[in-house]
C-alpha cells in the first residue's frame, strides 16, 4: 500500500514536505481546465513532482464533487445534445493523453448537487468539525438547473458514460475511479435521486460496464455515511468491492454517527476501526494509495497543513505496524 496525497501543492515546498513526511505518491492536477491539459501538461507535472522523489499516480477528470453549476462537464448529467456527446469526446481523449504520460489511474465524480454538509460542528479540542443532520437541511429545497432527476434516468446518464469512457479506459490500461455520492441523501433531495449513494447502488455501478480498469475511488468515510452501523457494516462493504478488485483509491477517513446524522473526525476518533480497516484492505491484497481527506479545521498558522501532516504520519504507522 501507497502513502499518497490529494492536496494541490501551493508551491515546492508542500512537494518537498509531503516527501519529508513519507509521502510517495500523489493524485495531482496541472492547472488550468482538464479538457485543455495537453500530453505536454501532464508529462511536466509528471517529470516536476519527480524531482521531489514523488510518484503522480492519479489525476482528475472534468468531473469533480462540485455542484453541476460549477462543472467543467455538466452536460454529461444534465444530458444534453450536443454538447454531451462534445464533453464525452474529450473526456476519452484526455484518458489517452493520461495513458501516453504513464498516469496510470484517474479519479472523477458523477454528481450534480455537490456535497451537502450542515453547519461545523466543535470536534476534540475545539476543532471545527464538517457534519450534516438531515434534520437540519432545507428539505424542501428546489431543484437546481438540472431539474428533477429520478432514480432511472439518472441510471441512464451514468450508463451512457460508463458505455463510451470504460472502453477508451481499459483499452489504455487507465483505471477509473469514481467517488460515491457523499452524503447519501433521500430520494428527490433538491430533485434528484442520488443512486451512487448506497452500497447497493455502487455494486450496481461497478457491475455495469464491466472491465478491470472501471471501479472506486473508495471513500470510507462516505461510505460510512451511508450505513445505519457504520462500526460494524464498513468491514462487509471493503470486503465486498476489495474481493472483485475494485478499489483504486482510499480516502483514508472516518466519521462519528450514521446515516443521515454524522460528523467528520480525525482517523483515529470516529466510529470506525481502522486499524481493523487497514489489516482488512491489506488482507485483501490492496496494492494502492491510502489518503487522508476531509481533515477537521484546526487552529495555528497551517491549519490544513498540519491537520493532513497528522494524518499522514497516522497512515503511515499504520502501514508499518500491519506489515
Amino acid at each position: 500500500m501507497l502513502l499518497g496525497t490529494q492536496l494541490q501543492a501551493r508551491d515546492d515546498d508542500d512537494y518537498r514536505v509531503w516527501a519529508q513526511l513519507g509521502v510517495t505518491h500523489l493524485c495531482a492536477d496541472p492547472p488550468g481546465n482538464p479538457h485543455r491539459w495537453g500530453l505536454e501538461d501532464l508529462e511536466r507535472l509528471r517529470d516536476h513532482v519527480a524531482r521531489f522523489g514523488l510518484t503522480l499516480d492519479m489525476v482528475q477528470l472534468p468531473l469533480s464533487s462540485r455542484t453541476i453549476e460549477q462543472q467543467h462537464s455538466p452536460h454529461i448529467l444534465t444530458a444534453k445534445e450536443p454538447e454531451r456527446e462534445r464533453e464525452l469526446d474529450s473526456i476519452c481523449a484526455l484518458i489517452e493523453r493520461i495513458a501516453r504520460a504513464g498516469i496510470p489511474a484517474a479519479k472523477y465524480n458523477l454528481n450534480i448537487i455537490g456535497i451537502p454538509r450542515t453547519p461545523d460542528e466543535p470536534g476534540r479540542g475545539g476543532s471545527r468539525n464538517a457534519a450534516f443532520r438531515w434534520e437540519k437541511t432545507d428539505q424542501a429545497a428546489p431543484p437546481g438547473i438540472a431539474g428533477v432527476v429520478e432514480a432511472e434516468e439518472n441510471w441512464a446518464r451514468i450508463e451512457h458514460f460508463l458505455a463510451r469512457v470504460v472502453p477508451v479506459a481499459e483499452a489504455n490500461r487507465v483505471r477509473l475511479a469514481c467517488h460515491p455520492h457523499d452524503p447519501y441523501t433521500p430520494p428527490g433531495y433538491r430533485g434528484v435521486t442520488r443512486v451512487l449513494g448506497t452500497v447497493e447502488g455502487l455494486k450496481r455501478f461497478v457491475t455495469t460496464q464491466e472491465s478491470p480498469y472501471h471501479g472506486l475511488n473508495f471513500c470510507q468515510g462516505t461510505i460510512g455515511e451511508m450505513l445505519e452501523n457504520p462500526a460494524e457494516e464498513i468491514f462487509d462493504a471493503i470486503r465486498w468491492f476489495g474481493e472483485r478488485g475494485k478499489i483504486f483509491n482510499v480516502h483514508f477517513r472516518n466519521i462519528r454517527g450514521r446515516r443521515l446524522s454524522f460528523m467528520e473526525t480525525f482517523p483515529e476518533e470516529g466510529d470506525m476501526d481502522m486499524v481493523r480497516s487497514l489489516k482488512l484492505y491489506r488482507e485483501l491484497g490492496y496494492p494502492y494509495m491510502l489518503m487522508p481527506d476531509h481533515v477537521p479545521h484546526i487552529s495555528g498558522r497551517d491549519p490544513q497543513g498540519i491537520a493532513f501532516a497528522f494524518c499522514y504520519g497516522y497512515i503511515r504507522a499504520l502501514i508499518q505496524a500491519t506489515a
